[in-house]
């Protein structure tokens, strides 16, 4: 609204940029035109402001169908008024000089009557068009139909409106019959759910069960294997035991040939030390064979006293020790008879 300023006797106007300012005085125009600013006298001036500029209007109305539904159509036109001149001397759009607010509602009346004109077109098209048709292709149809009707409107013409453009919004049917005409999808989308669910759940069973035959697979290559290694444990077990005996075998007879060698070096070494030992007895036997021919032959010839001393000089090599001695002449007569009856020959 257009700014209003009071001094006595004087008003002072400042108008807007999407205002369309007309100020009469009598007959006659004293100012007319956008964003003005005049000053006036409140008690001879006839002031109208006229918007300019682009509104929109939300229009919800409700239609009948071919086939005797009701429907509901929710809309918004959006329009402008292109003659300001022209819109001013079909509808009121004069302000209070002192206050600036108008005396009238000429939006409200605009807004009413594209109410009505649009509400008539869309109806006079739905009632032509089934109820599935009007759902279903509706919006656009009903856009076009309205659009088209509002800007070729004659009141609308002549009262300097122009119609920018309409968007419908819904086209939308009564409650119970919406809930109804929902059902069969519903229950289309609760079976697919329910035939998903199903699939998902035979699908996780299918799963499970492959897990299970796998896990069975698995005990039954773990036991195989188990069994495998067993077998082999023993096996090697079993070579461990012949290798054992084999090597036990081995360093028994090792162990006997190493005492059958160290016998028959013993018995060889004994053999040849008794073989020395009899060769020096021999020896020895043969020396003292020599030594006794020899000493057979160096006392052969000698005459009795001789052969005494020396077998006196013998028997006292092979008599004990003898600490004290007494030889009476009997005794000394005795032996030499003795030795002599000896050395006699016969």
């Amino acid at each position: 609204m257009a700014d209003i300023s009071r001094v006595p006797f004087l008003c002072h106007l400042r108008g807007t940029p999407t205002a369309y300012i007309r100020h009469q005085r009598g007959a006659a125009a004293a100012h007319e035109g956008v964003g003005l600013v005049f000053w006036y006298r409140p008690r001879t001036a006839v002031i109208s402001e006229v918007p300019v500029d682009d509104r929109e209007l939300a229009v919800l109305f409700h239609a009948r169908t071919a086939d005797f539904q009701d429907v509901a159509v929710q809309a918004t036109v959006t329009y402008r008024i292109a003659d300001p001149v022209l819109a001013a001397t079909r509808l009121d759009f004069g302000i209070d000089p002192e206050l600036g607010t108008w005396r009238e509602k000429p939006l409200d009346q605009l807004a009413g009557m594209i109410n009505e004109f649009a509400q008539e077109y869309a109806s006079d098209l739905l009632a032509r068009t089934s109820l599935t048709t009007a759902l279903a292709e509706g919006v656009p149809v009903i856009r076009e139909r309205v659009t088209d009707g509002l800007r070729g409107d004659a009141r609308l013409v002549q009262t300097g409106v122009s119609v920018v453009g309409v968007r419908v919004v819904a086209v939308r049917p009564a409650p119970d019959v919406e809930k109804a005409l929902r059902t069969p999808t519903r229950e289309q989308i609760q079976t697919e759910a329910d035939r998903a669910t199903y699939g998902r759940r035979a699908l996780a069973v299918e799963q499970e069960r492959r897990i299970a035959e796998n896990e069975l697979q698995s005990k039954i290559e773990l036991a195989v294997r188990a069994e495998r290694l067993v077998t082999q444990e023993g096996a090697n077990e079993q070579r461990r035991m012949t290798e054992q005996a084999a090597a036990a075998r081995i360093a028994a007879a090792a162990e006997a040939e190493r005492a059958e060698t160290a016998a028959r070096s013993q018995a060889e070494r004994v053999r040849v030390e008794a073989a020395a030992r009899a060769e020096a007895v021999r020896l020895v036997g043969q020396a003292e064979a020599e030594a006794e021919a020899a000493r057979v032959a160096a006392v052969t010839g000698l005459d009795t006293s001789a052969m005494v001393a020396l077998a006196v000089r013998d028997l006292a090599d092979h008599l004990p020790a003898i600490g004290a001695l007494t030889i009476t002449p009997d005794v000394v007569t005795e032996t030499v008879a003795r030795f002599v009856r000896a050395g006699t020959p016969r």
